[in-house]
């Protein structure tokens, strides 16, 4: 019993951590002004990419209260590129944010990876 017990508990923790091993983090993200007001921003982020079914597909910028304020969608895998950064330009930001949230999302595991906080440049 002991050992059926020892190998349950080795099954859970092998696939909680496959469950996580997933994620797609954000690594690194800038954002710069535009001369109309709206902010470019380019996010590097690093996922195990294995192929069309599995993939990072996007990342989005969000406002302090989490709604979308916008996306990058990323098209196909990036297996062979990784880290890769892809930039986005138009996002209009509200007057009021100074700071935004930019998290990535992976085909199979959705949200979960790790996000990052940007200062908005001349605000």
């Amino acid at each position: 019993m002991r050992h059926l017990t020892a190998a349950f508990c080795v099954a859970l923790l092998a696939a909680g951590g496959a469950a996580h091993a997933g994620d797609a983090d954000v690594v690194d993200a800038r954002a710069e002004r535009a001369q109309d007001g709206t902010y470019r921003f380019d996010v590097t982020v690093r996922h195990a990419d294995e192929g069309w079914d599995h993939y990072a597909d996007r990342w989005e910028v969000l406002g302090p209260d989490g709604k979308v304020l916008g996306e990058r969608v990323l098209l196909h895998p990036h297996v062979d590129e990784q880290p890769f950064t892809r930039s986005q330009s138009g996002i209009a930001i509200p007057d009021d944010v100074r700071e935004v949230t930019i998290r990535a999302n992976d085909k199979v595991h959705g949200f979960g990876g790790r996000e990052m906080t940007v200062a908005l440049p001349g605000r």
